[in-house]
């Protein structure tokens, strides 16, 4: 493959990726879940996960498919860009969730503030002796202190440098997310939340992971296998955990579990530690020379609006394919949503972006069914027709059809600092559930 310029990149129309993304979501509703039976639990497979492997797989086999079906390198970055906007979509029917239910959620009281540590500690207590006993070096610092989404990679970057093992470690973590995080973390939290050992909403809390694509994954597998009214506590709660996780999980990451980490790995190392390093040193492939030339586009104004209003559109087709609810019934909930995305963007924008997106969004929509808002209740019941499960196969398309240009990188990775990655998720799902599960019976 000749060399891509992110000139060219810039001029990729998003229409043939929005038909593809529009049949790829139709499909994967008609597909329906797929439960699985797996010793003591079970695993469900749902319409988000068909979406994401079927967007994935036209970009690795872009090369040999019709050129109407071909997912080019420009139009994985432009499907990245399209990524945005749609989990804002997401984001605002969790906020809308969320100002319904906060006298519910003020009950939880510490549990939610509390169950950050389980985020923070989680991870390296999960990952780090794994990764010492594979012969990981450095690296599980970086892979182990966090989920390894953008503040990590900026947290490690400051600290170590990119180009450090620490650096490498994080990196590997933040591929391995990207490429089958929402996958993994739906298939592990639909397990775990068969066993029935968590209360539902400790599972929630532990969903908020700091990921929009996890959480929604997440929240998706657990809502599943709940009742209706379940569903909807489990993810106003996901969305409250998921909310303190982006802000003030920043913060904490940096000066907690990101010490606590390189003290773990301090004292572990000499009793736990092997020989053998994590790191893969092989030559950028091809691919790679290609995409490194390349970045995500930067939405206009218009294209912002005009990617809203596809997704709209997709949520709105899906949840009719996937859940029943008739087009005209649940297009003015999806208005609403839409309304307080271009609200809380456009504040985010005005202020200088100091703030990220998502927690104006989230704003925006807790305000519109807050219980002192005279229109509470209409909002309520209007944006119920759409099922929050119907917003969040759309995202994991756009997600998939993004996913191939990373696959190169992820292969140079090896094997054992993958599996560090995902025990580290695991982990930060697993301890934040454990320690919010103390405080459920209070609710």
């Amino acid at each position: 493959m000749p060399p891509i310029s992110a000139c060219s990149q810039q001029h990729v129309s998003p229409l043939r990726l929005y038909v593809l993304a529009i049949v790829i979501v139709l499909i994967a509703e008609a597909l329906g879940p797929l439960s699985i039976p797996l010793g003591i639990g079970k695993v469900v497979l749902l319409p988000m996960i068909w979406a994401l492997l079927m967007g994935l797989a036209l970009g690795i086999w872009h090369s040999r498919l019709p050129g109407v079906t071909r997912v080019d390198l420009p139009m994985q970055f432009q499907a990245s860009a399209i990524l945005q906007p749609a989990l804002l979509i997401f984001i605002a029917k969790l906020g809308l969730l969320v100002g319904g239910a906060l006298p519910k959620l003020a009950e939880a009281g510490w549990g939610l503030l509390l169950q950050e540590f389980g985020n923070l500690f989680g991870c390296v207590l999960l990952g780090m002796p794994v990764a010492l006993l594979l012969g990981i070096k450095r690296e599980a610092v970086g892979a182990t202190f966090s989920i390894g989404r953008e503040p990590g990679l900026a947290i490690i970057g400051e600290k170590f440098g990119m180009d450090s093992a620490e650096g490498r470690g994080v990196l590997a973590e933040y591929v391995t997310g990207t490429l089958i995080g929402a996958i993994f973390i739906s298939i592990f939290a639909g397990f775990v939340t068969s066993l029935n050992v968590f209360h539902p909403l400790a599972l929630a809390m532990g969903a908020g992971v700091g990921s929009g694509s996890m959480t929604a994954a997440a929240v998706g597998a657990i809502a599943a296998q709940q009742t209706p009214e379940m569903a909807k506590d489990v993810a106003a709660f996901a969305a409250a955990s998921n909310l303190i996780a982006t802000t003030l999980g920043t913060y904490l990451t940096l000066f907690v579990s990101l010490p606590f980490a390189v003290w773990a790995y301090r004292v572990l190392e000499p009793v736990l530690g092997r020989r053998h390093s994590g790191e893969v040193a092989t030559a950028p492939s091809e691919m790679e020379r290609a995409a490194a030339g390349m970045s995500v586009p930067d939405l206009r104004w218009l294209e912002r609006l005009l990617a809203w209003a596809v997704v709209g559109a997709m949520v709105l087709l899906g949840n009719r394919v996937g859940f029943g609810v008739p087009i005209l019934e649940a297009l003015p909930g999806v208005a609403l949503m839409i309304g307080a995305v271009i609200i809380g963007d456009l504040v985010y924008r005005g202020l200088g972006r100091k703030i990220p997106a998502v927690c104006w969004v989230s704003l925006v929509a807790m305000g519109m069914t807050f219980p002192g808002f005279p229109l509470a209740g209409v909002v309520s019941e209007l944006t119920s027709k759409v099922n929050f499960l119907a917003l969040i196969t759309p995202m994991l398309t756009f997600a998939g059809l993004s996913l191939a240009k990373d696959l190169p990188a992820f292969r140079r990775l090896g094997w054992r600092i993958v599996v560090v990655s995902l025990l580290a998720n695991a982990g930060v799902f697993l301890g934040a559930a454990f320690i919010a599960q103390f405080f459920v019976h209070t609710l």
